[in-house]
């Protein structure tokens, strides 16, 4: 079934596609059609492709290790061309390690987007706002769009958009624990006062809670451990993907109000046989 057109120009999902005329997500100085971001950490090399396909993805984090042109198995060959890559700083712990795995990325034929992430827990993997903070301003010197991984808070992300990051990028829940949005309040926070996209990466388990990120207002969101832990991969893939889209469609439409108390009748009460008031 068709739905109607809109200002953002979408044009309703059927038969398990939809198609989006405007509505762009603008990173830096790159524009995208798809808000689903993958994490493509878990998956086999075999898998990654299908999983992209699936998901209608145009943005891919790898990490810089698994991108070793000199192994066996190397992850840019499991990339579709035209396919933005997105290196992370995966394993640094200091703002120094993340500069250096941001260069050996680029070196390596990968862009000049960087996720930062930089985690010295190693217990529950929570970001590091200070180092991270550190590295954004860093990163931006050396000409990189700079998307910082981070706890969501509101000081440590306007440091951030102060020293140059093109969005940012705060977890739902920790790395890999399918928990959702247990952030989402300070999530929101971000979202009202950050003129940066707001990307939730991190804890998102189900495709309903994508959805609910980006009912929120976020730009976009990423997932991982959701989709590789699925039973039917590429099938959860495309869950996400529809679940994306539709969050997004809810925000730009304004959702209605919610009463307080009480109901409203959604038909007329008058006006019937019987009932001629």
């Amino acid at each position: 079934m068709r739905g109607a057109c809109s200002e953002y120009g979408y044009i309703s999902a059927y038969e398990g596609r939809s198609v989006k005329t405007a509505d762009e997500l603008i990173i830096g100085n790159k524009r995208f059609t798809s808000r689903f971001i993958l994490g493509s950490g878990k998956f086999s090399l075999g898998m990654t492709k299908t999983v992209m396909e699936s998901g209608g993805i145009e943005i891919v984090t790898l990490a810089v290790r698994r991108a070793n042109t000199g192994g066996e198995e190397n992850i840019l060959d499991c990339i579709p061309k035209g396919l933005t890559l997105l290196p992370n700083t995966s394993g640094a712990r200091t703002a120094e390690e993340a500069v250096r795995i941001a260069l050996l990325a680029k070196e390596l034929g990968c862009g000049d987007m960087i996720k930062v992430e930089i985690i010295r827990d190693s217990r529950y993997l929570l970001p590091d706002n200070c180092e991270t903070i550190k590295a954004t301003r860093m990163l931006c010197k050396e000409g990189f769009t700079v998307m910082p991984y981070m706890m969501p808070d509101l000081s440590a992300a306007r440091s951030m958009a102060d020293a140059g990051a093109s969005a940012i990028m705060p977890l739902g829940a920790p790395i890999g624990s399918n928990k959702g949005l247990l952030t989402k309040d300070f999530i929101k926070i971000l979202v009202d006062e950050l003129d940066l996209p707001v990307i939730v990466d991190a804890g998102i388990g189900r495709p309903s809670q994508a959805c609910e990120a980006m009912e929120l207002g976020c730009a976009a969101v990423m997932a991982n451990t959701a989709i590789a832990t699925a039973g039917d991969i590429p099938m959860m893939a495309g869950a996400f993907r529809l679940a994306i889209e539709a969050g997004r469609m809810a925000f730009v439409s304004k959702p209605g109000r919610v009463m307080r108390n009480g109901g409203e009748a959604s038909s007329p009460l008058t006006g019937f046989p019987g009932n001629p008031k």
